[in-house]
Parts: structure tokens; C-alpha cells; sequence
């Protein structure tokens, strides 16, 4: 079996909770409006041009002129963008300390805004753990796009072979595989822990 030395994370509901409801519920009054405004003004593929590297004044200000009946909902999202951070995933981190202390590499690849990823790293000390990171609004490329992975596995110069990447989204794992890392889908941190223990992590 092929000995893996590195390990590489996600980081949005993977190490820490984040979700755009958490500050949307205190601006509207029911979950069926928060739910119509994430669907319809700031959706998923609106956030991702700025996970991608798109600036938030170029994006509030475009969807701003679109529906201007919206615009302090939209400025809202860049404002308090903080508000939208839950906590550290207390059992997934703890998973990463235990990696941390038994010598493994670690880095992170993330789909995230530049803007945004210092408030976090400020946030939560155990962004400093990690031996290297790929922030995609710092790279200009989101995750599954495979130039993001084959950027990581270049300028970390790693092996494929010996890496295994986690995240909670199925697609980004299926691009991570086709360059021959192993992926991990996380979907909560005991069956992480399993996974990893059948590679002889922990």
C-alpha cells in the first residue's frame, strides 16, 4: 500500500462553519425569504466569482444596479461578512491536531474570497498548523478546475500518490482523483477519523 505523507483540507464546512444564513436570518423575518435572497440576488455562483478573485466592490456593485431594492442587503454581505463564521468544527480540528502531531504535512486548498480568508486566518489559530495553503480568490482558479490542484501539487511539490484531499463537496474529490490523489468526501468527523485510520494516518 502506498504510504501517504501529506494531507490536504478544505476548510469551509470541513474545519470551520460557515454559512451565509447565520447572518441573513437577522435581516429577514422568516427562513423562506432568507432562502428566495440566496437563491435569487446572492446566489452560489455570485459568491464563487468572488472566491475565484473578483473584487467585492465590483460585485456589490453590479448586483446592487440589478436590484437596487436589495442593495443594503447586498453591501450587507461583505460588510458583515464576519457575522456569517460560525465556529471551528471542534471534532474535524481536533482530527487536525492529532495529523499535526504525528509529523504529517498539511495544507489547505479552499474555494475563498481574498478579501475575506485574512478574517479568518486572524480568527482561528489553527490556520497556522498547516505547511502551505491555495486560497482561490488568491490563486484566480476555483476548485473542481484541475489547474487549482495541479497549482497545489506544484508549488508544494507533492505526490499524488502519497496525498489524500478532503472536502465535503463530491465534485471537487472527483477532480482531485483524476490528477491520482486519493479524496476523502467528508461528511462528519468520525467517519473522517475512519477514513484516515485506514490509511494509517491516526
Amino acid at each position: 500500500m502506498i504510504k501517504i505523507n501529506s494531507v490536504v483540507f478544505d476548510l469551509g464546512n470541513v474545519l470551520i462553519d460557515w454559512d451565509p444564513r447565520y447572518l441573513y436570518r437577522k435581516l429577514f423575518q422568516t427562513d423562506e425569504e432568507v432562502e428566495w435572497f440566496l437563491e435569487n440576488i446572492c446566489d452560489h455562483d455570485w459568491n464563487l466569482k468572488h472566491d475565484s478573485g473578483q473584487l467585492f466592490s465590483k460585485g456589490i456593485l453590479e448586483k446592487s444596479k440589478k436590484y437596487p431594492e436589495y442593495s443594503e442587503l447586498i453591501h450587507a454581505w461583505y460588510q458583515r461578512w464576519e457575522e456569517m463564521l460560525g465556529g471551528p468544527i471542534d471534532e474535524s480540528v481536533q482530527v487536525l491536531s492529532e495529523l499535526k502531531e504525528k509529523g504529517v504535512l498539511l495544507y489547505i486548498l479552499s474555494n475563498w474570497s481574498a478579501e475575506t480568508y485574512p478574517i479568518a486566518e486572524e480568527r482561528f489559530d489553527f490556520l497556522s498548523w498547516f505547511d502551505g495553503k491555495i486560497i482561490s480568490g488568491e490563486a484566480g482558479i476555483v476548485k473542481p478546475d484541475l489547474e487549482i490542484y495541479k497549482l497545489l501539487i506544484n508549488r508544494h511539490d507533492l505526490n499524488p500518490q502519497h496525498t489524500v484531499f478532503i472536502d465535503d463537496k463530491e465534485e471537487n474529490i472527483r477532480a482531485a482523483e483524476l490528477l491520482g490523489i486519493h479524496g476523502i468526501h467528508f461528511q462528519n468527523a468520525s467517519k473522517l477519523r475512519k477514513d484516515l485510520q485506514m490509511l494509517k494516518l491516526l
